[in-house]
C-alpha cells in the first residue's frame, strides 16, 4: 500500500510542476485580456526604485525629479530656504521699516505745519509793512513764493544775534546746497532808532550776502512783532545817544511759501538739526516754489 502511494506521488510530481510553470503565462495571457487596465506608469516607478535599491542608490532621487544624487542630497540638506531667500527677507523687511519711518515723520510734520496755520487768525504771522536794507518797500505778500526764514534781532547784540545770525548762514548754505535758491533768509530789527536800512546793510554783509534786513519806523516794528509773537521791549521815544536796553524773542520762524507759519527753530537747535527741519519741510511742499 505505501509503494502505491509512492508512485502515486511520483505521478502527480509532473503534473503540478507544469501547472506551477503556466501560471505566470496564464497571468501574462490574462492581462493581455484586458491591456488598459494594466498602462500604468507605476510599476515603471516601482521597478526604477528597486533597480535603485539593488544598486544601493536611494530612491528619492527619482522620485522626486532630481537630476542627481547630489542635487537630491543638497536640497535635502539645506531645506526649503536658501541664503538667497534670506537674504530677500532681511531687504524687504529693511526697506518697509525705513519706508514707515518716513512716513511717521512726514505725517508729524504736516500736523505741525497745519496746526500752526490755525483757524481765522494765523497764530503766527500776518499783515506788516517795513524797509528793507535796500530802502524798498517790504510787505508780508513778498514773502510769498519761497520759504522764508525770518529772525527778530539788532545790529548792537554783543553776542546772541551774531551767534544766531551765523547760524542762520549756515542754515542757508545747506537748504541750498539740496534744494537751490527756495529760501528767503529775513533779519528784522528790533530796534529801529539805531538801525537805519545803511546799517543793517553793512552789519548782514558780514554773515551771508543772501540776508535781506528790514526796519521800519517804532509802530511798524511793534506791529511786526505783535504779528510773530516776538517781545518787543523797545522805548517809543529814544533820544539820540541816549542808553536803553532792548530785549526780544530768540526764534527762527519758518513760513511756507504761501506765507503760513511752518515751525519755530529754538537755539537748541544745531545748524545740521535746524537745516534737516527746514530741508524736510521743503521736501514736502507739493506746490511751486520760486527758485530765483
Amino acid at each position: 500500500m505505501a509503494a502505491s502511494f509512492a508512485r502515486s506521488l511520483r505521478l502527480a510530481e509532473p503534473a503540478v510542476c507544469r501547472q506551477c510553470a503556466f501560471q505566470p503565462i496564464r497571468r501574462t495571457f490574462t492581462s493581455l485580456q484586458n491591456p488598459k487596465r494594466e498602462i500604468r506608469s507605476r510599476p515603471v516607478v516601482q521597478q526604477s526604485i528597486a533597480e535603485q535599491r539593488l544598486a544601493g542608490k536611494p530612491s528619492f532621487a527619482c522620485s522626486r525629479g532630481y537630476k542627481t544624487v547630489q542635487e537630491a542630497k543638497s536640497r535635502h540638506k539645506s531645506g526649503p530656504f536658501s541664503w538667497q531667500s534670506g537674504l530677500l527677507f532681511l531687504l524687504a523687511g529693511a526697506g518697509l521699516t525705513v519706508y514707515f519711518r518716513y512716513e511717521k515723520a512726514r505725517m508729524a510734520r504736516a500736523r505741525i505745519a497745519e496746526a500752526n496755520k490755525g483757524i481765522g487768525k494765523p497764530l503766527v504771522g500776518g499783515p506788516f509793512h517795513l524797509t528793507d536794507h535796500n530802502g524798498k518797500e517790504f510787505t508780508e505778500q513778498d514773502l510769498k513764493g519761497k520759504y522764508s526764514l525770518v529772525y527778530f534781532g539788532f545790529t548792537h547784540c554783543p553776542d546772541i544775534c551774531p551767534e544766531e545770525l551765523d547760524k542762520m548762514a549756515g542754515m542757508i548754505d545747506r537748504v541750498k546746497a539740496k534744494h537751490g535758491d527756495v529760501l528767503l533768509p529775513v533779519f528784522i530789527s528790533c530796534d529801529p532808532a539805531r538801525d537805519t536800512p545803511e546799517v543793517i546793510r553793512r552789519y548782514l554783509a558780514e554773515f551771508h550776502p543772501d540776508m535781506l534786513g528790514m526796519t521800519g519806523t517804532w509802530q511798524e516794528v511793534k506791529d511786526v512783532c505783535k504779528a510773530y509773537r516776538v517781545y518787543f521791549s523797545t522805548p517809543p521815544d529814544v533820544k539820540p545817544g541816549q542808553d536803553y536796553l532792548v530785549d526780544h524773542s530768540i526764534y527762527f520762524y519758518l513760513m511756507d511759501p504761501e506765507g503760513d507759519f511752518v515751525e519755530a527753530i529754538g537755539r537748541n537747535f544745531t545748524v545740521d538739526a535746524a537745516a534737516k527741519v527746514i530741508n524736510d519741510h521743503i521736501a514736502d511742499w507739493k506746490g511751486k516754489i520760486n527758485k530765483g
